[in-house]
């Protein structure tokens, strides 16, 4: 694909980094608002420099929220009928994303208008309060570029970031003007500047809105180092790369997922790599985790939030319901310039089981009553894909 001209250059992402980066782009009065800072403890140490506290943090990481009519219709009797609650269908993961200092959802769909019509496959339009309900479980942050991003035309973009804004979760990967395209979404945790960037394989051949190239940001292996590279220029100390990629249905990562991430990980800039996390999504199945040139890859993470799918067999595969959410630590760097390093690797097996219309930690799910069998198996098949690449010999575990 052709490399994207970015609007923005280091130098104005560094007083967007330095004032209110992240936030909204159209200057809603509602504008995301900056979570206070969830220090995690123990992992205290004085700043490279010595001006500021550096505590180190927990990142966590999940995947694709795609409501199909069912969840739509389970949110609307969660609500009792009048509009739609997605809190309760999120209850289960809860305590482990807003116990994490930094926690990144993907939003796969975009938003219908007030009242909708609210749609699921295969042209979304969901409805807007599932970002009140993201932002009630503990996400600070989400990625909004996929291959359904312009299932309604900017129009859509703009009704999905406004109730992101209106919600205070920030976002990267879609945009309503050139200006905010030009910056990730920030975010601060550990007395570190956390930027997040976002990018889709394709759109479903809809084109870009005309004069909108920046509407959403296109896989482009040399545009996601320069972001990547302008970001930490202008003060990020964690760069995160959300990538919407992959194959459908395909547990192993494909041989593009494979190229791009070793040469992503491998780029450095005076012998700091550019990317320090990369996040997958998009493939409706769970995907191995790997240390790649000594920077972690979720190839994918699987869908968090969708109804019973089937594949391209046209047969009911369980692995549509079926995810991980990442959890890593990552602790203050030795000097100044260097990077952070993760200290702690967990991947939390997780299930939308779609009985009860609820995310299921599979993990606690099992300590709560172990005569689960199906939880058993769903937990055993996530494990057995995440773990696919040899993660375990890096250290990664399973969390609860």
């Amino acid at each position: 694909m052709t490399t994207r001209m970015r609007q923005g250059t280091a130098a104005a992402a560094a007083l967007l980094l330095g004032t209110a980066a992240g936030c909204a782009g159209s200057g809603t009065a509602d504008s995301a608002l900056d979570r206070p800072v969830r220090s995690s403890e123990g992992l205290g140490s004085s700043s490279a420099d010595g001006t500021a506290p550096q505590r180190g943090f927990t990142l966590v990481a999940s995947g694709d929220v795609l409501p199909h009519d069912s969840v739509i219709r389970q949110a609307n009797t969660d609500a009792g009928g009048e509009g739609h609650d997605f809190v309760p269908m999120l209850a289960g993961v809860k305590t482990v994303v807003s116990a994490a200092d930094v926690a990144i959802c993907h939003m796969e769909t975009v938003y219908g208008p007030d009242g909708g019509p609210f749609t699921g496959y295969p042209s979304f339009k969901s409805p807007p309060e599932v970002a009140s309900a993201l932002r009630e479980t503990g996400y600070d942050s989400c990625s909004t570029a996929s291959n359904h991003t312009l299932d309604a035309g900017a129009e859509g973009i703009s009704r999905t970031l406004d109730a992101l804004d209106k919600a205070g979760v920030k976002h990267a990967g879609s945009a309503r003007s050139a200006e905010e395209d030009a910056r990730p979404a920030l975010l601060e945790a550990g007395g570190a500047k956390v930027a997040q960037l976002a990018y889709t394989y394709d759109t479903n051949g809809i084109p870009l809105p005309e004069g909108q190239p920046w509407a959403v940001d296109l896989i482009d292996e040399e545009q996601i180092v320069a972001d990547s590279r302008a970001a930490r220029a202008a003060g990020a100390d964690i760069v995160v790369v959300s990538m919407h990629w992959g194959t459908e249905w395909q547990t192993a990562p494909d041989e593009k997922q494979l190229r791009l991430g070793e040469r992503l990980t491998g780029s450095t800039t005076d012998g700091r790599p550019d990317i320090d996390l990369i996040i997958g999504t998009h493939v409706h199945a769970p995907q191995a985790y790997e240390k790649v040139n000594g920077t972690w890859i979720i190839y994918g993470m699987g869908d968090q939030i969708a109804g019973e799918m089937v594949n391209n067999a046209g047969q009911f595969d369980p692995r549509g319901t079926q995810g991980s959410i990442g959890r890593f630590t990552f602790a203050p760097p030795a000097a100044k310039g260097e990077r952070w390093v993760v200290t702690k690797a967990e991947f939390i097996p997780q299930t939308m089981d779609n009985s009860v219309g609820r995310v299921i930690n599979l993990s606690k799910a099992l300590d709560d009553d172990p005569s689960r069998d199906d939880y058993r198996a769903a937990r055993s098949s996530i494990e057995e894909a995440v773990l696919g690449r040899g993660a375990a010999k890096d250290g990664l575990t399973m969390g609860r």
